[in-house]
């Protein structure tokens, strides 16, 4: 009698995993080069997310859901406190959390902040990742692998995974899905093949302009973005060859001053936003846009609960 086989295939495993860190530690830029295609919006300037992005991850053996929180900031206004109590909120429903730690920047207090904050939430599994390689010699890497394992201790958890990546690189990106597969639970997948987020497509398109709007403005205006889009119809009388779909959105600051720095000379800024922004959302949607931009202030609307519900946070 044979004996019976041992190669019994392991069991699919699906679950969410959240990337957390200062801001700026390459979050996005992570969940973006894991799902493959841009789900989340990027900045050079900190606090750029707000919205939990989720990236959808497929592989043969496990489907990872990605979720993108702000990063955890002492707030000081009312939509940072918001942002905070996401960040919370998110962290307590994930099945692993992921501490992205840049690798060219010394550990902080805002890292030693979070890693306290993660240190309490006792079940959940955590990777450390130390993010942005590419930018650091042999030895910076090793001493900053050796500061993030001495930071788990010192706090008494231990890191079920260290790994170091470089997302604009891809190097280990892939080794990294790896290592978070099988902290997943068993399970069938959540989510169709092919899908890549479960973000509505309006609140994708609007960051998307947000993203575009935030390039190159002075520092004092990148929390004094929103962009709310309006509607997005099929333009009629088209033939169905050539759609054509027409997206109305607006652009809100804080400060009637802010509007000349988004709208430029002449226009010529904004002019630019919509180009850049267009782009974008015709490869996501698959299909011309006709992009109409308005600039519009809310006054003080980090401030105004009634404005910032408005603005859809």
């Amino acid at each position: 009698m044979s004996a019976p086989s041992s190669s019994a295939t392991p069991a699919h495993r699906a679950g969410f995993a959240c990337f957390v860190g200062r801001p700026n530690a390459g979050k996005s830029t992570l969940t973006n080069a894991l799902v493959g295609q841009k789900v989340a919006i990027t900045s050079n300037r900190p606090q750029t997310t707000r919205h939990t992005v989720r990236g959808i991850v497929h592989r043969p053996d496990a489907q990872l859901i990605l979720v993108d929180t702000p990063g955890l900031h002492k707030p000081r206004t009312l939509l940072g406190e918001r942002l905070n109590d996401v960040v919370r909120t998110t962290w307590a429903e994930v099945d692993v959390i992921g501490f992205c730690l840049p690798a060219d920047q010394k550990l902080g207090p805002g890292d030693r902040f979070i890693a306290k904050e993660i240190a309490g939430i006792k079940k959940t599994p955590k990777v450390a990742v130390v993010t942005k390689t590419d930018l650091v010699d042999g030895k910076q890497l090793a001493e900053q692998l050796i500061a993030v394992d001495q930071l788990a201790a010192e706090l008494g958890f231990e890191w079920a995974e260290i790994i170091p990546v470089s997302a604009v690189k891809g190097d280990q990106v892939e080794l990294l899905t790896e290592l978070l597969a099988p902290l997943m639970p068993e399970g069938p997948a959540l989510y169709p093949e092919g899908d890549l987020t479960d973000e509505p497509e309006q609140v994708m398109v609007a960051e998307l302009i947000r993203e575009a709007a935030l390039e190159g403005v002075r520092d004092e205006l990148p929390h004094s973005i929103a962009v709310v889009v309006e509607e997005m119809l099929p333009r009629e009388d088209r033939p169905a060859d050539k759609p054509l779909l027409d997206i109305h959105a607006n652009v809100f600051i804080e400060r009637p001053s802010q509007k000349g720095i988004i709208i430029g000379p002449k226009g010529k800024r904004l002019k630019e936003v919509g180009v850049k922004s267009r782009k974008h959302i015709e490869a996501l949607l698959g299909t011309p846009v006709f992009l109409d931009l308005h600039v519009k202030v809310a006054k003080d609307w980090q401030r105004d609960p009634k404005q910032l519900r408005r603005l859809g946070f």
